[in-house]
């Protein structure tokens, strides 16, 4: 552990802020150093920005880590198997989108020190609200399941005993959060990020071809294999869709406020983000070429069946080592993954709810916040455990989901992060909007397309290729309405509001109470926009469920 050891000055004068939970306020306790709530001196010097550094790291790295889970082995390494590294420059392509998506929310959860579902639910009513909240928690509820689903796998490759490892597992992940510690619950979780760098030795002792990865990460293709061209694009569905998760903007926003990071400390954060992207990246790009080179030319190519079959190819390939380095590394992907998912939708229902959630507080000072977490882990083990439980279909519908969810998401938080009673001189700037913008499109069009094929299992490129082009045309002729609208309003695109506040007014700046902020106003364009949202949602999922409660009742 370190401390930082810099000259404290003075506090500013205290202003009512939306904080809504005194355990959100005071010492950050990290799981590698400590900064006093008091400690305000500006950071001189390498050691002790370094120092500051060890403080704030966690958030970042935790959530991208526990985005590489067991649907995201499972993902990687169907990719690996199927196509090789072909599909690498898809990880490349996704670095920005994370960046940009997970930035929002640290920005907003620092600035605001309020969850991702409590703005939903003040700037945007009582329907959204509970929308996000209960499609969050039966998509998360899902997700565990597949977490735990790893689990068997992982225990099943290792020898352990299917019903011994779901129970210990449970047991590590409710009992690490019921310490009433929020250091000692990250130093566990950081040890598990640590764990997951496994796949390094894995990488070297299968040794893929550094060479013909390097040019599959860099140039774009779309390969050919079983299925088509239409199997690879639900593929990459899939990878955007295990990598860009729902759960993480609500687990990040709210971890961040719950480890009491304030905008002084937002550079910080950023560089603990980028070091979460930089571990997440690595991992996926080692998995997807081990997976490639332990297949290349051998009868399992294009045949992949779950990860532990992945286990065992790996140890054909390069030896027992190399299939036990998996299967542990799966493991620990499972664990952390549980422990990121549930702790997201205990911050939302506690936010939601106006229930104490903070790890902060012991389970006596916060029942419902503790009854959330362990009740979601008891009851994803339970589903596992079960004889005859359609462990597939669940992984299936998970990412199926995911997809769907995924641009509502987004529209919020690019909303909510160009709301100036929220953010005030935090908002987005231009570049970020186009940006975003242009993410959130590609995501809706993403989502159109899984939502079709799942409904259509048959769905050839053509029909895939006409979807894209409508969308496009619909994106473009959207943007051409809002310029248009803008030249008749005389609009002009002004700059960041509040530019010229001060930087030290700036890192001092916190959202006011929600109670007295004006209510937000939302153009002809964004209802109409919403409702559109609104209506997709609604028959999407209603219809996803069913085709998936149809395939049920076939098997």
């Amino acid at each position: 552990m370190t401390e930082t050891t810099t000259v404290r000055s003075a506090p500013p004068a205290p202003r009512a802020t939306a904080v809504l939970d005194d355990a959100h306020t005071g010492d950050i306790r990290g799981a590698l150093g400590t900064i006093r709530h008091d400690d305000t001196a500006p950071r001189r010097g390498l050691s002790a920005k370094l120092k500051t550094l060890l403080a704030i790291v966690g958030p970042g790295l935790i959530v991208m880590v526990g985005d590489n889970d067991a649907g995201a082995f499972a993902t990687y390494g169907q990719a690996g198997q199927n196509y090789g590294t072909h599909l690498l420059w898809t990880l490349l392509l996704l670095v920005p989108v994370l960046y940009v998506n997970q930035e929002m929310v640290l920005r907003l959860g620092a600035v605001t020190g309020v969850g991702h579902a409590r703005l939903i639910l003040e700037r945007f009513g009582k329907f959204w609200g509970a929308f996000s909240v209960i499609d969050l928690f039966l998509l998360n509820a899902l997700t565990l399941v597949t977490e735990f689903i790893g689990v068997t796998l992982a225990a099943g490759y290792l020898g352990l005993p299917r019903v011994g490892a779901v129970l210990l597992a449970a047991a590590v992940i409710i009992a690490s959060a019921f310490t009433g510690s929020f250091r000692r619950f990250e130093r566990i979780a950081i040890g598990l990020c640590a764990a997951s760098l496994l796949l390094v030795p894995l990488y070297f002792l299968v040794h893929p071809r550094t060479g013909q990865m390097a040019h599959d990460f860099l140039v774009p293709q779309l390969p050919t294999g079983p299925g088509g061209l239409s199997a690879a694009m639900l593929l990459i569905i899939g990878i955007v869709g295990t990598t860009v998760a729902p759960w993480q903007l609500f687990f990040q926003q709210s971890y961040v406020i719950d480890k009491r990071i304030t905008p002084r400390f937002l550079s910080y954060e950023k560089a603990d983000l980028w070091l979460g992207i930089a571990v997440v990246v690595v991992g996926a790009a080692a998995l997807m070429g081990c997976t490639a080179a332990a297949f290349a030319g051998t009868s399992g190519a294009g045949a992949f069946t779950d990860t532990a079959g992945i286990a065992h190819g790996l140890a054909a390939h390069a030896g027992k080592l190399a299939g036990v380095l998996f299967a542990i590394a799966l493991l620990d992907a499972s664990i952390i993954g549980a422990f990121a998912v549930s702790l997201s939708t205990a911050y939302a229902i506690g936010d939601v709810f106006g229930i104490r959630h903070s790890l902060h507080r012991g389970v006596g000072r916060a029942k419902g916040f503790y009854a959330v977490y362990a009740g979601l882990v008891a009851a994803a083990a339970a589903i596992v455990l079960i004889p005859g439980s359609p462990l597939g279909l669940l992984t299936e519908g998970v990412q199926t989901l995911a997809g769907v969810l995924l641009p509502s998401a987004s529209v919020f938080l690019l909303l909510l992060c160009n709301d100036r009673a929220v953010l005030g001189p935090w908002v987005n700037g231009r570049a970020m909007n186009a940006f975003t913008s242009c993410v959130v499109a590609v995501l809706v069009t993403l989502s159109v397309i899984l939502t079709a094929a799942v409904l259509f299992p048959d769905l050839g490129p053509g029909t895939i290729l006409t979807i894209m082009a409508c969308c496009g045309a619909a994106g473009v002729a959207l943007l051409g309405y809002a310029e248009l609208r803008r030249r008749r309003k005389g609009w002009t695109p002004g700059a960041r509001p509040m530019d010229h506040t001060s930087r030290a007014d700036r890192a001092n700046w916190r959202m006011p109470p929600l109670d007295i902020l004006p209510a937000p106003v939302l153009s002809t364009a964004h209802k109409a926009g919403l409702a559109a949202l609104r209506t997709y949602l609604l028959v999407a999922m209603v219809l996803v469920l069913v085709k998936l409660a149809e395939v049920w009742v076939g098997q």
